[in-house]
């Protein structure tokens, strides 16, 4: 009798070693995406100052506009956390959109080819963007959803496993992100 309660407890410790494992596991997953979402952010921030440059050269009255995108870059940059970032970012792609529209009111500037390529490598990490933050998005749905479930459910948060936010961009940048980049020469 004694050796079936010890083998019980020995397997009863290894599925919540397991547990905590897949736990740790998951929540490193979810760690990488964000720093993924880092790494498509710092590229679309750099970008952003040629892209102002470009435009200073032929929309030189339209300050107000120029200003805007890099106060949003800026303080897109100075955010932490998916939901300082995510409202940041959404603040950024708004200034961006009436940035690229300027473009319709010049004709120079849209037929001038280093403003053509900002503008492609703008939508070239718009779309990894969009590609990290659905990845980030999976891995914490994954990873809050095995904090409630069980066994997760039951040591999870006394472990310091809480759930995490989604990297949401609002209702009007999702809409913006579920169609394609337009770019029109």
């Amino acid at each position: 009798m004694g050796w079936v309660v010890l083998g019980l407890l020995v397997v009863l410790a290894l599925w919540l070693l397991a547990s905590y494992n897949g736990l740790v596991s998951m929540n490193q997953r979810a760690n990488q995406a964000f720093a993924d979402i880092d790494v498509q952010l710092k590229q679309r921030h750099d970008l952003i100052p040629n892209l102002v440059e470009t435009v200073k050269g032929y929309a030189t009255h339209e300050k107000d506009t120029l200003d805007a995108v890099i106060k949003a870059r800026n303080t897109a940059i100075s955010a932490h956390g998916p939901e300082a970032q995510a409202e940041a970012e959404k603040g950024l792609s708004g200034a961006l959109g009436r940035l690229i529209a300027l473009s319709e009111a010049y004709p120079d500037l849209k037929a001038n080819t280093n403003f053509l390529d900002l503008q492609a490598q703008l939508g070239n990490i718009e779309d990894k963007l969009a590609a990290a933050r659905r990845f980030f998005n999976s891995a914490v749905g994954e990873f809050n959803a095995a904090t409630q479930a069980i066994p997760g459910v039951f040591f999870a948060r006394s472990l310091g496993f809480v759930q995490r936010a989604f990297f949401d961009v609002g209702e009007t940048a999702r809409a913006q992100l579920d169609k394609a980049p337009d770019v029109k020469f």
